[in-house]
């Protein structure tokens, strides 16, 4: 009976698995056979050669450069979203009169569509035209406002700070869905011992909360390192790749410069970091698992 069982519970599997072989890892292996052979606009047909655009890619100064904008672009953002989503989750968990509206009105940056939040940031950042230059103008910081997604050195801050805001509350959900589960009965035991707020803070919630965040801190660093949307229709990498990250350089070669193998390169590292980050995901979310079973 158990025997017959696992062979239906399969069976039942099948064709699930079926769907996931076939567009999630038939695509991922023919990724790694496109990134040994070379196609270029001129010569379309592939030439097999092996490992050589793997050396070549790897000693350049420009996937140098794109590990870097893109550890910058990941930490940056994960970073910022967690902090302001967390706080902001703090503000909401309180007890006041517009609470609910604010709860609801939170959420419209979250459920806007990427590329429409990406187009009103790119409005706003206009030198010329932007709410944040003429912001700054009014308030006498600038004489001249500087064309925020033009420049090099800020392409990059300008980027994040669009995706922060695009991010920030998926992370507060998260965290006002996890403080509002803490135990009520710790917080009133800590306030009867003389805690302040911080140290509720530091000692109660946050303990509480520690396999929420980092669960959280894993999840949104895997949708960052491969967010695309947002850099693409802010600066498409640039100026001078700046803030070329790993899908938009991928992006670029591919469909920009027709260059499938060394997109496909490309592509093959960023599924190793991404496959590593996933397994990452899911040791935390087993060990969060056992640690249940174990407490009950």
């Amino acid at each position: 009976m158990l025997k017959r069982d696992r062979w239906l519970s399969w069976v039942f599997l099948a064709p699930a698995m079926i769907l996931v072989g076939v567009l999630m890892y038939y695509p991922m292996i023919g990724t790694v056979i496109e990134s040994l052979h070379s196609t270029s606009f001129i010569n379309p047909k592939p030439q097999f050669v092996g490992l050589d655009l793997y050396r070549r890619v790897f000693a350049s100064s420009e996937f140098s450069a794109i590990v870097w904008n893109s550890c910058v672009w990941t930490i940056g953002v994960v970073l910022l979203q967690n902090t302001l989503g967390f706080l902001t989750a703090l503000l909401l968990n309180q007890r006041l009169p517009t609470t609910g509206l604010m709860r609801s009105l939170i959420l419209l940056p979250w459920v806007l569509p990427g590329v429409v939040g990406a187009i009103l940031w790119r409005f706003m950042y206009d030198p010329q035209l932007g709410l944040i230059n003429s912001f700054l103008i009014r308030l006498g910081l600038t004489d001249q406002g500087p064309a925020w997604l033009a420049g090099a050195s800020t392409a990059m801050a300008a980027s994040i700070i669009a995706a922060v805001w695009k991010g920030f509350p998926f992370s507060t959900v998260v965290y006002l869905a996890a403080l509002q589960n803490v135990d009520q009965e710790q917080i009133e035991a800590a306030i009867m011992d003389g805690a302040g707020r911080l140290r509720r803070l530091l000692y109660v919630v946050l303990p509480a909360m520690r396999e929420v965040i980092v669960t959280n801190l894993l999840l949104t660093t895997i949708l960052t390192f491969n967010y695309f949307d947002m850099i693409w229709v802010l600066t498409r990498g640039g100026p001078q790749n700046a803030t070329h990250i790993f899908p938009t350089k991928i992006y670029e070669l591919g469909f920009g410069q027709f260059r499938f193998g060394e997109a496909a390169t490309y592509g093959v590292f960023s599924i190793v970091v991404l496959a590593l980050l996933l397994a990452l995901y899911f040791l935390v979310q087993h060990s969060a698992v056992r640690r249940l079973v174990s407490a009950r």
